[in-house]
């Protein structure tokens, strides 16, 4: 009886999961409360691995982690392997990924050049190739860009994360703000990066994630000091003032939940990308509630 009794409360075994995302101050300030563990997991123990996003990218291809940030265009790759979440996307509004030059360059004289671009899985190289298709990509890390084309070693850059409030202290200029463009496009926000959830694990733990992801960002709005605080050691060296304006970007209504427009805009993502031929096949964006 006293076993029976015993074996009854025993709480379950926790499921251990890894969890991915980027080193930058957008995603620290949204997964603050979960890794100081402000917000409950239910039963899930979250182990935080923090890398570059294009890496993410490449380590998805071989379901390195259970729940991982990935970029947009990434995803056209990874569907019969990961669902998104609908919480936690970076979505720019009328803004996002800076193309940017030494001198003054018009979307014509972009054509042939070397354009230095963070990873050919990341969703601002998918947008470069929709915004000009003859050009000639040199992958590097994101955060050696501004460098490289500063030393006149690329024509041009893909700049992304905290680098596109800052590009002009590298004495360059701006030939396109890529999510602008995109609006102009199509009327709708430009989905730059979301969380992706492997396919093989019990949907009950996705939605245990997706609620505690979702209680996290909203810590991080409801105590907006304390998590800018915490983001700023990921800020690569920004003031508090730069590292708050990019937060604000890029942290937002979008990113508690893409809505009917942001997945609207996801899916014309993956369209648009398809029929210009930078993405190999049609794909439908599918999302865990």
């Amino acid at each position: 009886m006293s076993s029976a009794r015993s074996a009854e409360t025993t709480p379950p075994r926790p499921l251990e999961l890894k969890l991915a995302h980027s080193p930058d101050s957008d995603d620290a300030f949204m997964f603050y409360g979960l890794a100081t563990r402000k917000v409950s997991t239910g039963n899930c123990r979250l182990q935080h691995v923090l890398e570059d996003i294009e890496t993410l990218n490449q380590k998805a291809q071989q379901e390195a982690y259970d729940i991982t940030a990935i970029s947009f265009h990434a995803y056209a790759y990874l569907a019969d392997r990961y669902v998104l979440l609908a919480c936690g996307a970076s979505v720019g509004d009328r803004y996002g990924p800076i193309v940017a030059a030494r001198g003054r360059m018009t979307r014509a004289g972009l054509r042939g050049k070397r354009v230095a671009v963070p990873g050919k899985l990341t969703t601002a190289y998918l947008v470069l190739k929709l915004y000009e298709p003859e050009i000639d990509p040199v992958v590097m890390p994101f955060d050696q860009i501004l460098g490289s084309v500063a030393r006149g070693e690329t024509d041009a850059g893909v700049v992304i994360h905290e680098g596109q409030l800052t590009y002009s202290r590298d004495g360059l200029s701006k030939v396109v703000d890529l999510g602008e463009w995109w609006w102009k496009e199509t009327q709708l926000p430009l989905p730059l990066g979301a969380n992706a959830a492997r396919r093989a694990l019990d949907r009950q733990a996705i939605r245990q994630v997706a609620r505690s992801l979702r209680d996290s960002i909203e810590y991080g709005f409801k105590h907006r000091e304390e998590a800018l605080a915490y983001a700023l050691q990921f800020g690569r060296g920004v003031d508090t003032q730069t590292a708050d304006r990019f937060v604000s970007m890029y942290v937002n209504d979008w990113t508690r939940d893409l809505g009917e427009r942001g997945r609207r805009a996801a899916q014309a993502l993956l369209d648009r990308g398809f029929e210009k031929g930078v993405l190999p096949r049609r794909v439908q964006a599918e999302f865990v509630e």
